[in-house]
């Protein structure tokens, strides 16, 4: 059965999931890029990301690891592919990522601008959704055909999802830094009222790890 979640989503000591005045030198905003050393080390992601070989084993290479598996598609903010707003301008644009971007698999960015999809290298498919958080959820969960649908941010997607009740389970890390401002990941959400316990906290030298589950 298809499951909605949330993985390796970083947040400072002060709560906030990306810094401040994102643009084009700073893709996670001012500050945002300090969060993940816990994981830009790691194995998988040296691998996924990177193509090298080697990185750091341990506890957050597990948390890494675990957000790729059985992942059927993606579901992006607008902001997690290009640092522009409003209507299209750059249509050379093609997100952060390069030619082979680290999803291979369909990925549905939240957007009020049309946008025809964009086929990539390695299996990865951009397409723009104009109708909203359900319709993003739908074409993905057909897409991906049994697995799992991954909702990869930012802050303002996920609460739009766990408002709605609609993530079933979502790690997230503590990274020791503080940005100060930027985007808050609860903002507004009231995630005990929403029904999710926390069912896995661990911490490694460079981050806590949090496991929420929605009962």
């Amino acid at each position: 059965m298809t499951r909605i979640r949330v993985e390796s989503f970083t947040i400072s000591l002060d709560g906030y999931g990306s810094g401040p005045h994102q643009d084009l030198a700073n893709p996670l905003g001012v500050g945002g890029g300090e969060l993940h050393q816990w994981m830009i080390t790691t194995r998988t992601i040296q691998h996924t990301l990177f193509g090298k070989d080697g990185g750091t084993t341990g506890t957050d290479d597990d948390f890494a690891a675990r957000g790729f598996q059985n992942v059927g598609a993606w579901i992006l903010g607008r902001n997690m592919f290009a640092p522009s707003r409003g209507p299209w301008t750059d249509m050379t644009w093609k997100g952060w990522w390069g030619d082979n971007p680290p999803y291979h698999v369909p990925t549905f960015i939240l957007t009020h601008h049309a946008r025809e999809p964009i086929e990539m290298e390695g299996g990865t498919t951009f397409h723009f959704v104009t109708g909203g958080i359900h319709e993003a959820l739908d074409r993905a969960r057909e897409a991906a055909d049994g697995k799992d649908v991954r909702i990869g941010g930012g802050a303002n997607t996920i609460q739009q999802y766990l408002r709605e009740g609609l993530i079933d389970e979502m790690h997230y890390a503590v990274s020791p830094v503080l940005l100060g401002s930027g985007e808050r990941l609860f903002e507004g959400v009231d995630a005990r009222a929403l029904g999710y316990r926390c069912v896995e906290f661990v911490a490694s030298e460079k981050a806590t790890h949090v496991v929420l589950r929605r009962d």
